[in-house]
């Protein structure tokens, strides 16, 4: 993957910003975050509206996505995620993307064979494999968007190295440009530290 083309830093600020941008259009994690939304006592424009040059915002930002997805304690999704991770944008092409590899977890394993590669998880679903019972609309769904040219948010990657990356955020996404043959090349944050082997087994 020496040929990401990377377009310039991000900071750990926005990184949290479009990590629960993205939660909060999902079906599944939406309700979720809108009520830990409401017991923080913030409204929505506080990710729709995110202000990065507000720390009181980047703050909560971050208390959010602890409570909700333990980030920075070292749980849930973020269970052995270093403290220090350089985090750029960059562009990856359709090679690239199809390297990325799923979180390890039962339905994304379940849904790739057990290789966590999106292009097998495509595979299955075109067979209609239905995991756990769930149905796989959405993907087909999403894949429409994708190659009526519909843009997305950027997806979340991270990883020892630029060549070994693990979706953080955006697995339906991720799913989807599978699914419609990874058609065109996509923006993603990605986060790289030399300490995140043990997180992106």
């Amino acid at each position: 993957m020496v040929g990401v083309r990377i377009i310039g830093d991000c900071s750990e600020d926005e990184m949290v910003a479009c990590y629960l941008l993205g939660e909060l259009t999902s079906a599944r994690f939406g309700a979720g975050l809108r009520r830990a939304l409401a017991a923080a006592g913030r409204s929505e424009r506080l990710l729709t509206d995110a202000d990065l040059a507000d720390s009181a915002d980047n703050r909560a930002r971050r208390d959010l996505l602890a409570a909700t997805r333990g980030y920075g304690e070292s749980r849930d999704v973020f269970e052995d995620f270093p403290d220090q991770v350089r985090w750029i944008r960059a562009v990856l092409t359709a090679g690239e993307l199809a390297r990325v590899r799923y979180l390890e977890y039962s339905y994304w394993n379940e849904l790739s064979g057990g290789s966590r590669l999106p292009g097998d998880a495509a595979e299955r679903i075109r067979a209609g494999v239905r995991v756990f019972g769930v149905s796989n609309g959405r993907f087909i769904a999403a894949a429409r968007a994708v190659r009526r040219g519909e843009r997305f948010a950027p997806l979340l990657l991270a990883g020892p190295r630029l060549e070994t990356l693990v979706c953080l955020e955006g697995h339906l996404r991720l799913t989807a440009h599978a699914l419609a043959g990874f058609p065109v090349e996509v923006e993603c944050l990605v986060g790289t530290a030399r300490a995140m082997d043990r997180w992106a087994r």
